[in-house]
């Protein structure tokens, strides 16, 4: 079994993961550790939950701690290393990570992004700091501010580069890469992988170890995946009867839109259910405050869409249920990796509607399965709307409990109904 002190770590971070409670590297860590330790460039991809965060930022601390100083002096202290992440959620999860493991070791580390007051991240930068996360376009921001000085940056990450692309940010990227110097050593991540990447990756990395610890574009095995077939108009009925019958907590729910995410939420706590939502319209302090009663257990449900709920990690993480099916099959991969992480178990709900069924087929063409059709009774719909569904049952299943009784129509036909099925190291 491989340990991190065999990864050749120096024993500061080795201490630091010890107070962390790292106990071994998942396979992510294990396998590109070593090659970036030797300098070479990093192609890599892994399921979201994997690890990925400490693949890259543990041997980048290692090959700065030779850089160290406890000087107090700007200077001691350029800018080695930029991590560049797409959204302000995750790029202040990686700075968080990246200050505990350099908790024992006179290194500096600094996040920036935007929706906030640039000025008050001003006085960081000059004081000097030798990590710095950044999302693209607050870095250039900075950039045009002379605010920062990027001229002895040795190192370069990309985080979540498919969503950087997905997000607009290849112009920015290219613009960010012109700026740095040349020599300089490069590890992209990415929890998909699209062909998309493979030529970004062309442009600007050399010769890179490619790195690649789950099948592309897979689903997380720790996850169990189901599908409840419902009419579009039933949906919030639906969701609150599992909630309340299952008496589900922590659970995250995607929505297709910010107006969804906002109507689904105020609907979710008028039926009694504690809900919050984080969207791009959300200021970064409103996101922040919902993130954190959802992380502590004041609020149930917390509504999310794609853009702002990417890189959350919120440890041992239940359930995640797509409200709405994402109309790209690899967003799908992207939400239910919020669960099942680092080897604990999850559940992923899908509510899906007839007009969703297009949707759900790219799913399973993309994941190379059938997903699990479960309808649950009075929620199905018209008989019609089941005919291309075959129920399965799961041997992990939680048994769902029927809805209460309600009057029908002379000639409705009743659902069948069949039980459903039934988190990590940054």
């Amino acid at each position: 079994m491989t340990t991190f002190a065999d990864l050749g770590l120096r024993g500061e971070i080795l201490r630091a993961l010890e107070d962390l409670g790292y106990r071994e590297p998942t396979p992510i860590q294990a396998a590109v550790v070593p090659i970036a330790l030797a300098g070479r460039d990093v192609l890599a991809a892994a399921q979201t939950g994997t690890g990925k965060t400490a693949g890259f930022a543990l041997p980048l601390i290692e090959l700065l701690a030779a850089h160290a100083s406890t000087s107090t002096s700007p200077a001691r202290h350029p800018i080695r290393a930029l991590i560049l992440a797409p959204t302000r959620e995750l790029a202040i999860q990686v700075e968080e990570s990246v200050r505990a493991y350099c908790k024992h070791l006179p290194l500096r580390s600094l996040v920036v992004y935007g929706g906030v007051n640039i000025d008050t991240q001003i006085p960081v930068l000059r004081s000097g700091v030798e990590i710095l996360v950044a999302t693209p376009g607050r870095l250039l921001d900075h950039v045009q501010n002379k605010t920062l000085n990027l001229s002895q940056v040795g190192m370069l990450v990309l985080d979540e580069a498919d969503r950087m692309l997905d997000m607009g940010f290849m112009p920015d990227l290219r613009r960010i890469i012109g700026l740095l110097p040349a020599a300089r050593q490069n590890m992209m991540f990415s929890a998909t992988f699209p062909e998309e990447i493979r030529r970004l990756a062309d442009s600007f990395l050399k010769n890179p170890e490619r790195v690649e610890v789950a099948r592309r574009n897979a689903a997380a095995e720790t996850v169990t995946q189901v599908v409840h077939p419902v009419h579009h108009e039933r949906k919030r009925a639906l969701l609150v009867h599992l909630v309340k019958s299952r008496d589900l907590r922590q659970v995250l729910v995607f929505t297709g839109t910010k107006l969804m995410a906002n109507r689904l939420a105020n609907e979710l706590n008028r039926a009694g259910l504690q809900a919050g939502a984080i969207h791009g319209d959300k200021t970064q302090q409103e996101r922040i405050k919902a993130l954190d009663a959802f992380k502590h257990g004041e609020v149930r449900i917390l509504v999310a869409t794609d853009v702002a709920a990417r890189g959350l990690d919120i440890e041992a993480l239940p359930y995640v249920v797509n409200y709405d099916l994402p109309h790209n099959a690899e967003d799908y991969v992207h939400r239910i990796g919020r669960t099942g992480r680092a080897g604990a178990r999850g559940e992923a709900i899908s509510l899906v509607s007839e007009a969703e069924n297009r949707y759900l087929e790219d799913i399973e063409k993309l994941l190379k399965t059938q997903l699990v059709k479960q309808p649950v009774a009075d929620f199905s719909g018209r008989a019609d709307e089941l005919a291309g569904y075959v129920a399965a049952p799961s041997a992990s299943a939680a048994p769902v409990a029927p809805a209460a009784p309600r009057p029908r129509a002379p000639k409705q036909i009743a659902a069948l109904f069949l039980p459903p099925a039934g988190s990590g190291r940054r």
